[in-house]
């Protein structure tokens, strides 16, 4: 049987200038530039702001009141304002006092990237599956892993690329990737790269196949070294384990690293977004824009309208339809640079924020003062989306007095001490880290020593918290890390 019913739905659709905002403003300086000058390739009515001296020269006053008032027609008012051609200046407070540019040495493996996005061109993919399998390759790191959940990807798609994309459409284009070479990339944690690598290999083999099996059904226990464990539950030999473990010490725990340049590492550098000075103990922020260009809305165009406007009984259709032609055009550059102009103002915003929270550390950076710090807080102090606080701090970087960091350093959950002391979870990391490095390898410290000597230094936390900050910590199980 039929039924009909009625169903409402809150749904929120994008304009293109959100859409593009949202784009801009997670981005780091370093595409910044080369976004613009791909905007500036492709749109004739942007152009660089260019002086012949320290001062603008001045703006002539355009009359826009003989154009028509019907659908066909426009107000040049509306797409030309003497305020506004000249004054669309991007690098206000962009430079510090000895304006250089500031950029540091950063690795990266583009010949990496490269080899894996020729492979794309070997299959047979829709433009949409390109796109997403680009998109993916894009989000692996240089070891060849893909760290990102495929639902944090199919959200990020939908907002920045405006595409609309499912889990299950991600995922078999993930399987494509997978199965580039070299064997084990796109893999989302250790288990999986080795099982990609290993099922590659000659089945027929014995020592391969039980590899295999340990890797698919015996991991934990294989990377913990409980042998008998294996040797019990699969019914074999310690020969037939241990052929089959150097089966698996033969794979590539990071498939990525081995096609990385080692002349293209010197070459990359890290450009921070945000410089922070101190003088007379006063923070001063800017952003780094030294090569970010200065845009304006081009003179040409602008005259070309007014012409058009004063021969409005004289138009042919290709005049009209050059009209509309700039008009699109016009709207496009004033988009972009009013986006330029909100990502800026975000940017800064959003980093006097965490300075002004994170006071005390960035006095002098000591790390035991940086304070517990989530997303929220910042929101909370600009008023703005915990998303967008999201997208400033990823893959942006501040060179202040003390060294050059990520954003997402200074954010942390907090813990309490035995005192009522809110302290961030970065410094008892920094307390395990050290305990470790100083304990005896005959006889390394358990998680259960590791809780008693935080409680008497008057950290309270339970032993699974202990073993999670370990592990985030990349560091094994006591038992691992003893030397004979």
């Amino acid at each position: 049987m039929l039924k009909q019913r009625l169903q409402q739905k809150l749904l929120q659709k994008l304009s293109p200038q959100q859409i593009q905002m949202i784009k801009l403003l997670e981005i780091p300086t370093m595409q910044l530039e080369q976004r613009i000058k791909k905007e500036l390739e492709e749109n004739p009515v942007l152009e660089e702001e260019e002086y012949e001296d320290t001062e603008e020269a001045p703006q002539e006053e355009l009359d826009g009141s003989e154009a028509d008032n019907d659908d066909e027609e426009f107000s040049l008012e509306d797409y030309i304002e003497d305020d506004e051609i000249p004054t669309y200046k991007l690098n206000t407070n962009n430079y510090s006092d000895d304006d250089k540019k500031r950029d540091f040495p950063l690795g990266s493996s583009t010949g990496f990237q490269s080899h894996l996005e020729s492979q794309l061109g070997l299959r047979s993919l829709t433009e949409k599956q390109d796109l997403l399998a680009k998109y993916i390759l894009g989000n692996m790191d240089d070891d060849g892993y893909l760290r990102r959940r495929l639902d944090a990807i199919v959200d990020d798609l939908s907002f920045t690329q405006n595409i609309i994309t499912t889990e299950e459409e991600l995922y078999e284009i993930l399987l494509i990737v997978q199965d580039f070479d070299p064997p084990g990339i796109g893999a989302r944690d250790l288990q999986e790269c080795l099982f990609l690598q290993i099922v590659r290999k000659n089945q027929s083999e014995p020592a391969v196949a039980l590899a295999r099996k340990i890797i698919k059904n015996h991991f934990h226990e294989f990377t913990r070294k409980h042998y008998d464990k294996i040797i019990k539950r699969m019914n074999i030999t310690e020969d037939e384990l241990k052929m089959a473990i150097d089966e698996i010490l033969k794979l590539n725990p990071r498939p990525g690293s081995s096609y990385s340049d080692p002349m293209q590492h010197s070459a990359q550098h890290i450009v921070p977004d945000f410089i922070l000075d101190v003088k007379d103990g006063e923070f001063i922020l800017s952003l780094n824009s030294h090569n970010v260009p200065e845009l304006r809305i081009s003179r040409t165009y602008s005259e070309m309208l007014e012409g058009y406007a004063r021969q409005k009984n004289r138009r042919t259709k290709e005049d009209k339809d050059t009209i509309s032609f700039v008009k699109q055009k016009l709207d496009s550059a004033r988009w972009f640079i009013d986006a330029i102009i909100q990502r800026q103002n975000t940017l800064l915003l959003t980093m006097n924020a965490i300075i002004d929270y994170q006071r005390e550390y960035f006095a002098d950076g000591d790390e035991t003062r940086l304070k517990p710090m989530i997303l929220k807080n910042i929101a909370d102090r600009t008023g703005l989306d915990i998303s967008t606080i999201s997208r400033v701090a990823n893959s942006k970087y501040i060179q202040t007095h003390f060294g050059i960091y990520p954003l997402k350093s200074f954010f942390s959950e907090g813990l309490q001490r035995d005192t009522g002391e809110e302290v961030s979870t970065r410094e008892i990391k920094n307390i395990l880290a050290d305990c470790i490095s100083r304990e005896d390898k005959r006889k390394p410290l358990t998680d259960e020593k590791l809780v008693s000597i935080l409680r008497e230094k008057g950290y309270n936390i339970a032993r699974r918290t202990v073993a999670k900050y370990r592990e985030q910590l990349h560091i094994p199980v006591a038992r691992l890390r003893k030397e004979l």
